[in-house]
């Protein structure tokens, strides 16, 4: 048949555990919005958390492969650096802003925290 990668399992498994709420309303359409997008499939963002004037973003990758993918936002990030579960920042670890967003690279199964912080 085919592996657990091409049959989409971890998409279907979070479509599952956390289904799309749909409100009915009256109002005129609204333009598509996403605060972020990841490049490859095999990299998915687990959580953003707010903080004062940041956000939190941990991403993980999920096929076993070794990928690099791009982070973009639609946020006003001023800055971006690697930090470590308790959100603490890296001592190296600033991470170039560029037009295609942010260039992470992921061994198997690695986690990455990534903490933005925002523009005024």
């Amino acid at each position: 048949a085919g592996s657990f990668q091409d049959a989409g399992v971890i998409q279907h498994a979070y479509n599952l555990n956390f289904p799309l709420h749909t409100i009915p309303t009256s109002s005129a359409q609204c333009p598509a919005w996403s605060a972020f997008s990841v490049s490859s499939p095999a990299v998915v963002l687990e959580t953003a958390e707010d903080r004062p004037e940041a956000v939190v973003v941990r991403l993980y990758e999920a096929h076993g492969s070794t990928v690099v993918a791009w982070l973009q936002t639609s946020l006003p990030v001023k800055e971006a650096m690697l930090c470590d579960l308790l959100e603490r920042p890296a001592v190296q670890g600033r991470l170039p802003l560029e037009q295609q967003g942010m260039r992470l690279s992921f061994t198997p199964f690695h986690v990455l925290s990534i903490l933005l912080v925002l523009s005024d």
